[in-house]
């Protein structure tokens, strides 16, 4: 091999320069966000109203989905009436349903948002909610 020298030398850039994200940001990682759900405003309500639309598990896996239904379904169909799993009826409205509990938008969305590093859109329709000065 006439060049044997400048593959191996090119190699080790190439190693270098693909493993640098990985090595620079080694032990920089965040922990995990918990999202809190003894907010006041659902501590406000009745021991029997302090459940979600659907279960814990369903609500953090498949949030997005059900937006994305809820808003297909008022927008095109008018249909403004969510019937969970249990058979409760909740209005399809994320500023007056789920907002009422989650009022607290920076701690409760934003972290779970920029930690996974997704932009949703809904805020391009809704008004932010106002956070409360504490």
């Amino acid at each position: 091999m006439y060049n044997a020298g400048k593959i191996l030398i090119g190699l080790i850039i190439f190693f270098g320069l693909a493993t640098f994200p990985f090595f620079y940001n080694m032990g920089k990682a965040i922990a995990k966000p918990e999202p809190k759900v003894d907010t006041p405003e659902i501590m406000k309500l009745a021991k029997q109203d302090r459940k979600c639309v659907e279960s814990k598990e369903f609500m953090r896996a498949e949030h997005m989905q059900l937006l994305n239904e809820w808003r297909d379904s008022v927008v095109r169909s008018n249909t403004r009436v969510y019937v969970n799993a249990e058979g409760k009826k909740f209005d399809m409205s994320l500023q007056n349903t789920c907002m009422r509990c989650h009022s607290n938008k920076k701690k409760f969305c934003d972290e779970c948002h920029n930690y996974m590093a997704v932009k949703p859109y809904c805020w391009d329709c809704h008004i932010a909610p106002k956070e409360k000065e504490s």
